[in-house]
């Protein structure tokens, strides 16, 4: 599966697994929703002291694996290095998120009130390759 075709997967499933790495080299796994900006990159909100963030600071290598609602059923997952942006840089990179998973807020300052508040951040994912591969 090329990674456009991951994409636009993703644009219209937004539940998954992300894949970041600790400092031993073990994997440490977040469920996540995800969408995709008008960059084609992945974007997915955290916090600013979640463990994932903090790994990315250290090492921006990720793996993220997206699924349907159905969970069981089609799903692709994609390669690449994230980039933590932190507030207020990542305030309307937030906003965009928003929209591209759910839509208009029916009260954006409230949004934004509320990712001062639980200091958010964007991981802006820059896609390196795709898959599956084969299946089977």
């Amino acid at each position: 599966m090329g990674s456009g075709e991951a994409l636009v997967f993703i644009s219209s499933n937004h539940r998954g697994v992300l894949a970041t790495y600790r400092r031993d080299g073990t994997a440490q796994l977040s469920p996540v929703v995800a969408g995709v900006d008008g960059t084609g990159r992945v974007l997915v909100s955290s916090r600013e002291g979640a463990v994932k963030a903090l790994n990315l600071r250290r090492d921006p290598r990720v793996a993220l694996t997206i699924f349907t609602d159905r969970f069981f059923g089609p799903w692709v997952v994609v390669w690449g290095s994230a980039e933590v942006v932190s507030l207020p840089a990542a305030l309307p990179l937030l906003e965009e998120y928003y929209r591209v998973v759910v839509g208009e807020h029916p009260n954006w300052d409230e949004y934004r009130a509320a990712m001062v508040a639980e200091r958010r951040v964007l991981l802006r994912i820059t896609v390196e390759r795709s898959g599956p591969e084969r299946s089977g």
